[in-house]
């Protein structure tokens, strides 16, 4: 009878399928795991599978010599989170000995570093090994998996069940696209891919951007250099650091986070609080917003006091409508005697500079290129599904996920912060974490069912593009800025989640399985086994758990789960909070009827 519910095992998994119907209900099979990248995100990954699950083997593929990705590949000058760093950590996971609000690069490199010794992560790494290709295997199901040994040269093979895409977004960094730039016969150098041996003391340096990384680099280098060249193409909003002022921590803040129960945690909900209050900011005509950019065109007025300046450097666009890029000290150094400002494009890097659209040579010593990454959402390596397929094809001009997390058509495949996750909505870690989470839910049903493959329906990721689409019409996103949440000014908003990162976490708490096309390794129902239940394995168990004095069930509704979650109405009631720090109404006009 058994051959009539499974098919001839064949392959691991049949075989695998097989060993079920003589096990008991929800007989775990063995899992293959590859994990593309150990940063963050796939450190995180790492620690969420050895903590909720046996029967696995899991390798990650990391390019560099070392974990912890982007915080080990930015060392440039300045370098540091924009989020305060007790707030930049895994929810679980805090740091008493944070040496400031906004602390350098390497710390939290350290971070991340010291976690994945912590809980034994390293186990699960390869550094030095970058993966360049996974195909799907029809035979034997799952993807064939091609890396290179960036220390060797060599090519190898691995084989998983499961592909999950931890590369990152800001981790592939790119020279700017203007003409000469192999000319230069100064000193040239990336922010993403800094060379600490070179000395800037004394020079005169070009820094080429005002993203990010060119915000935080010139006050780091300008008192060292002899002078500061730099080029602007477009204006931006500037913003005070997000939520706290800088701080360096004492001895006794940090002995009191240690000693004082509750202490720090409170100290960090406080600041969470805080930043998921500032969603606001980014909604069109909303009371938060209007307050916001009135506050911050003050500040940037008052700290540029150069009517020149302000003309080139304060957009027309609405705050927010490129990622919100805190400047300490960013504006003051615009001002200074050895700080020149070139606003316009440059046509052409030189030997011995930049020549730019107003027709002058600007020779430098050191050129700096602060111009960020390829932002593109398609993969680095080539991803072929099962129907041959290639996820960079299909990514190429219009990348479209499921929730942030998969792509349709291609089975068996999660991917981190990937298209319209919230990476500039809030706490962007909370969401890392979100996404894990969903993640293992989903790896729990291929574990304990005869799942062979699943991946979202094309028609459930162009209904959720489709509401996409329509809320951020809603949205300062949608104004003609040029961003790299967006592939053009006028384009589709690619990079950002519909909603606060409180609402994305509500969004992931569950599974819809309704949304995904599934197939099995024969019956769906052989997970059933041979009629005995888990609970009659374990002799330690209660085998009647379920008789008690009173219901004391967990909510089975949404709602009851979302407020057993939230700890509702443990908190005195709270209005919402504009980035100035003003307290506003919470009540927002009705939508207008959609069409979706």
């Amino acid at each position: 009878m058994a051959d009539l519910l499974l098919p001839q095992a064949n392959g691991p998994q049949e075989r695998d399928a097989s060993r079920r119907l003589e096990g008991p209900i929800h007989a775990e099979r063995h899992i293959r795991i590859i994990c593309v990248g150990a940063g963050a995100s796939g450190l995180l990954m790492a620690y969420k599978l050895q903590k909720h699950f046996n029967n696995f083997s899991l390798t990650i593929y990391e390019k560099n010599p070392a974990v912890a990705g982007t915080w080990w590949e930015n060392r440039y000058p300045g370098c540091a989170c924009d989020v305060p760093s007790h707030n930049y950590t895994w929810s679980f996971e805090p740091k008493l000995d944070w040496s400031s609000v906004y602390p350098p690069a390497k710390e939290i490199y350290d971070y991340h570093e010291n976690f994945a010794r912590k809980y034994g992560l390293f186990q699960y790494v390869r550094l030095n090994h970058q993966v360049i290709g996974a195909y799907w295997d029809n035979h034997r199901g799952g993807y064939d998996v091609r890396i290179k040994d960036t220390t060797k040269g060599t090519i190898i093979s691995d084989h998983c069940d499961l592909l999950i895409n931890a590369g990152g977004i800001l981790n592939n960094w790119k020279w700017p696209a203007i003409p000469g730039l192999k000319k230069f016969r100064g000193t040239l150098l990336h922010t993403a891919n800094w060379d600490d041996s070179v000395t800037l003391d004394g020079k005169h340096v070009g820094l080429i951007g005002n993203g990010s990384s060119g915000i935080q680099v010139l006050p780091a280098i300008r008192e060292k250099c002899s002078k500061v060249t730099t080029f602007i193409r477009e204006p931006t909003w500037v913003s005070p650091v997000q939520g706290l002022e800088q701080h360096v921590y004492s001895q006794e803040e940090r002995q009191k986070f240690a000693n004082e129960p509750n202490s720090l945690l409170n100290y960090r909900k406080e600041i969470e609080t805080g930043l998921n209050g500032q969603f606001g900011i980014f909604l069109k005509n909303n009371q938060v917003n209007i307050e916001t950019h009135e506050y911050m065109l003050g500040q940037m007025k008052e700290k540029l006091g150069n009517e020149y300046l302000e003309s080139k450097l304060i957009p027309e666009w609405s705050v927010g409508c490129r990622r919100l890029t805190p400047g300490v000290n960013y504006l003051e150094s615009l001002t200074k005697e050895n700080v020149e400002v070139v606003y316009g494009e440059i046509n052409e890097i030189t030997e011995r500079g930049c020549l730019c659209d107003n027709g002058q040579e600007y020779p430098v010593d050191v050129l700096i290129c602060a111009t960020g990454f390829d932002t593109s959402f398609k993969p680095r390596f080539p991803v072929v599904s099962d129907k041959g397929e290639n996820l960079q094809d299909k990514w190429a001009a219009d990348p479209q996920s499921y929730l942030g997390v998969a792509a349709a058509g291609f089975p068996n495949y999660f991917i981190f912060l990937g298209p319209n996750s919230p990476i500039g909505n809030g706490p962007v870690l909370s969401a890392i974490e979100a996404q894990a989470d969903w993640m293992c839910k989903l790896i729990d049903r291929l574990q304990t069912n005869n799942i062979r493959t699943f991946s979202p329906k094309e028609k459930a990721v162009q209904d959720f593009i489709d509401y996409k689409d329509w809320f951020m019409t809603r949205t300062v996103w949608a104004d003609p800025c040029r961003s790299w949440y967006k592939p053009r000014a006028d384009g589709p908003v690619v990079a950002l989640w519909p909603g606060s990162t409180l609402h994305y976490i509500e969004c992931m708490n569950d599974l819809r399985l309704d949304d995904f096309d599934v197939t099995y390794t024969g019956n769906r129902f052989a997970w059933l086994g041979n009629g005995y239940s888990q609970t009659e394995l374990d002799d330690t168990a209660d085998w009647a758990f379920y008789i008690r004095d009173h219901d004391d069930d967990a909510p089975l509704s949404t709602a009851g789960r979302r407020k057993l979650l939230s700890k509702s109405g443990t908190q005195v009631g709270r209005q919402m909070v504009n980035f100035t720090g003003k307290q506003e109404d919470p009540a927002t006009p009705a939508p207008k009827e959609s069409r979706l």
